[in-house]
């Protein structure tokens, strides 16, 4: 069953544009997993922050984006640049269309 997952990054003051070539990489790296369906990264209307937008086909192409190379070297660099915590939400389909 596919897994959808929805992250919001929000940058330290003064961090949004090494953020922003941070989150451009991991967004390289995860568009080549090959249980990836979709990686996108969106801004918010007020400019802040970061909503990233991925599609697995399974809890197991997760688990594998999970220990990528390029999400680890991410998750190492995103503690200098967020402000806090991100946000995470995984959720199931119920009914989507392909």
């Amino acid at each position: 069953m596919p897994v959808k997952i929805v992250a919001f990054l929000t940058p330290k003051p003064g961090r949004e544009a090494d953020l922003d070539t941070a989150v451009r990489a991991a967004v390289a790296g995860a568009r080549t997993e090959p249980g990836n369906l979709r990686y996108d990264a969106w801004r918010e209307k007020d400019g802040v922050r970061i909503v990233i937008d991925e599609l697995y086909v399974d809890h197991d192409a997760v688990e594998a984006h999970r220990n990528a190379a390029h999400y680890i070297a991410f998750r190492g660099a995103a503690g200098d640049l967020l402000a806090g915590p991100p946000e995470v939400t995984v959720v199931e389909e119920i009914d989507v269309v392909a």
